[in-house]
């Protein structure tokens, strides 16, 4: 690296020198000067230029990859000692490294991930690095209690599978990286439904550029493999009766209009009239129609099955159920309630691997792909988990291992609610225009003063800080998303509005974490600024809806009034000239804390706004019910202890906590 530096900087200097005004002889009333004269000079230096600055980008590229592979064998070389300590004692001081080195892989990843250019391999890290983040605190449970209950079995299955877990996803990681499989094996591309129709139709609209350039055999073996494919729909127990007949009823369409086009195709390819080449662009015109009823069919038949499951496992009814029986050592009905969870288990996956088929994009069919593994491995994680506090109910450990793992799966069940979300604005093409406040500042949009503005990012340390906030922000947008979902009428003024902050807040979380389209801090004020303006007309919105209403009203005013403030405190904060390093990571901070308090605002409001307009529009079918497991809810974001209980960057900020707060009494 070194060498190649001094070769690039060598022949930046020798242009520098070649081209140099001041050397020159010329008079300066020469309008025409020629500022080099040794031509072939200048092209020598610019090729070794070109050539040691791409030797210094390569080397660097290596030295990141060998610095992540270092990361990632200290982590398993400390891994491994976790998984053999046998005192308390040891597993507090080799936990303390682990943590640190954990901080470190994490960085280092983050970074990676960031500059990867390929989709499919930045999903792929990302659902990496989100496996590692969940499994690191389940790590730190499920060994503390198996140091606690040596001889409970449930206890050692619940340990092992989180190692196994975590080995697996630093391999893909490290896969990623060096852009290699095991054992030299091919990547496997996911297949969907979506894919092969896109690839279908792309070859049969081909055929009114050149009929020759793919045989009747090529197109009915791409067919057979779409219809095979939307088996996984017809014979799913899942999916509805309707749905169901007209899949089988546009797959056999779609074999009769492919017949059809071939017989026209073959004529067209002996004698090329103009009825026939007409025909053939209705036959094509027809199969391409059919294909595109039969993609809209299997996504309707994925996204109704996933809304209703994820609206009816919102309760956490089983998880519940789970961690109260388990307290009371009841083993039958943990028995009982482990089978109920395996069935929502086999449900949810199978909800995944058809969302998969109606992805629209191969990045999110890799999310799909994670979120079905986590499902998968997470549930008997839990039943294990449960099991061992059935066996020894009075057990602290057992219970907050419970809890953690409890934690993760609602947290799968909320992402699975964002992703629906993406994936039915692909499928809308609505992606990107959607929600226009999420783009970035453009230019002779904004403030014009942001240009002079030098964008400042924050360092790792000061990223791990904000960590908490951002995560209470992720929890509070999950809660706003859950009220707004209520409403039938999702053109209303307040939904809208609701709707639009929290996808902001949410934004703004992903910058907590390096992730998103916020990339700096200037990007972050930005968003700030517009989230408050977005506030402020949902101010006006309250006060148009006092209008109409009589009971409330003046508790409603007093919210809008509180609203309006607190949006042009974060508008002031956001607006604020920070000069220097620390002034800008303060002015972060306090622009999140009051985002973060918005949020919680609104996540009272609209409770609020939905009974006041469900009184006041009673029998208009206005609003949805409220489901009776909201009245209990306990919301998670209010919590002033669930926050620690989550995990920051790869969960270490908290585990830190966690770590200084054992005692040796927690062993006995």
């Amino acid at each position: 690296m070194s060498v190649a530096c001094i070769e690039a900087r060598r022949a930046g200097e020798t242009i520098a020198q070649l081209t140099d005004v001041a050397s020159l002889d010329h008079p300066e009333s020469d309008s025409h000067i020629t500022i080099f004269t040794d031509k072939t000079g200048v092209v020598k230096a610019a090729r070794l230029l070109l050539s040691s600055v791409t030797k210094v980008l390569v080397l660097a590229d290596r030295i990141v990859i060998k610095q992540i592979i270092t990361s990632r064998n200290k982590v398993l070389a400390t891994m491994d000692q976790l998984e053999k300590v046998s005192s308390f004692q040891e597993f507090v001081q080799i936990f303390s490294q682990f943590g640190n080195e954990m901080v470190e892989f994490a960085h280092l990843t983050g970074d990676r991930q960031n500059d990867l250019k390929d989709e499919k391999k930045k999903a792929r890290m990302a659902a990496s690095r989100a496996v590692l983040e969940k499994c690191t605190m389940m790590l730190l449970t499920a060994s503390k209690t198996c140091l606690r209950h040596p001889d409970c079995e449930s206890a050692r299955i619940n340990k092992d599978g989180v190692f196994h877990r975590m080995r697996l996803a630093l391999e893909q990681v490290i896969e990623i990286v060096t852009d290699s499989r095991p054992n030299g094996e091919n990547e496997m591309a996911p297949i969907s439904i979506y894919s092969g129709i896109k690839e279908f139709k792309n070859k049969v609209e081909g055929l009114r550029e050149n009929l020759y350039f793919l045989s009747k055999e090529n197109l009915s073996t791409m067919l057979e493999v779409i219809l095979e494919h939307t088996e996984d729909f017809t014979d799913s127990a899942y999916t509805s009766h309707e749905h169901r007949e007209h899949i089988l009823e546009l797959s056999k369409q779609a074999k009769m209009e492919l017949e059809q086009l071939v017989s026209v195709w073959m004529q067209a390819q002996n004698q090329k009239t103009k009825d026939l080449m007409e025909d053939l662009e209705v036959a094509i015109l027809k199969t391409c129609q059919c294909m595109n009823d039969l993609k809209r069919e299997v996504h309707s038949a994925a996204t109704s099955l996933a809304a209703d499951l994820l609206k009816y496992h919102t309760d956490h009814m089983v998880l519940k159920a789970l961690k109260i029986t388990g307290v009371e050592g009841n083993l039958e009905a943990v028995a009982e309630y482990t089978c109920k969870l395996s069935e929502q288990k086999e449900q949810l996956v199978e909800m995944c691997r058809l969302l998969r088929h109606v992805s629209g994009t191969e990045p999110l069919e890799i999310t799909c792909i994670h979120a079905e593994d986590t499902f998968q491995v997470t549930g008997p994680q839990i039943i294990s988990a449960a099991e061992t506090l059935a066996l020894h109910p009075s057990s602290k450990i057992a219970k907050e291992n419970l809890e953690v793992f409890c934690e993760a799966w609602e947290s799968q069940l909320s992402d699975m609610s964002l992703l629906l979300r993406e994936i039915n604005d692909v499928f809308e093409g609505r992606r990107g225009e959607k929600r226009v406040y999420l783009s970035l500042p453009r230019p002779g949009k904004h403030n014009a003063n942001l240009k002079a503005l030098k964008p400042v990012k924050l360092d790792t340390e000061e990223q791990a800080k904000i960590a908490k906030l951002g995560l209470e922000l992720h929890l509070l947008t999950s809660d706003v998303d859950s009220e707004t979902e209520k409403w039938e009428d999702q053109e209303n003024e307040i939904v809208q509005h609701g709707q639009g902050m929290s996808s902001m807040a949410y934004s703004m979380y992903l910058f907590t974490r390096g992730e998103g389209l916020l990339k700096t801090t200037q990007d972050l004020f930005h968003q700030a600024e517009i989230f408050a303006t977005e506030g402020t007309k949902l101010a006006s919105a309250l006060h148009a809806l006092s209008d109409q209403v009589h009971e409330d009203k003046p508790l409603l005013l007093l919210e809008a009034e509180k609203l309006i403030s607190m949006c042009k405190q974060l508008q002031i904060t956001a607006k604020a000239s920070a000069q220097g390093k620390s002034a800008t990571f303060t002015k972060v901070d306090a622009c999140i804390l009051k985002t973060r308090n918005v949020m919680t605002l609104l996540c009272q409001l609209l409770p609020l706004c939905c009974k006041l307009l469900r009184k006041t529009k009673a029998g208009n079918g206005c609003l949805k019910p409220a489901p009776p497991w909201k009245e209990d809810r306990i919301r998670t974001a209010t919590n002033a202890r669930t926050p620690e209980r989550r995990v920051d960057t790869f969960g270490i900020k908290s585990l830190e906590n966690h770590v200084t707060n054992m005692t040796f009494l927690e062993s006995k």
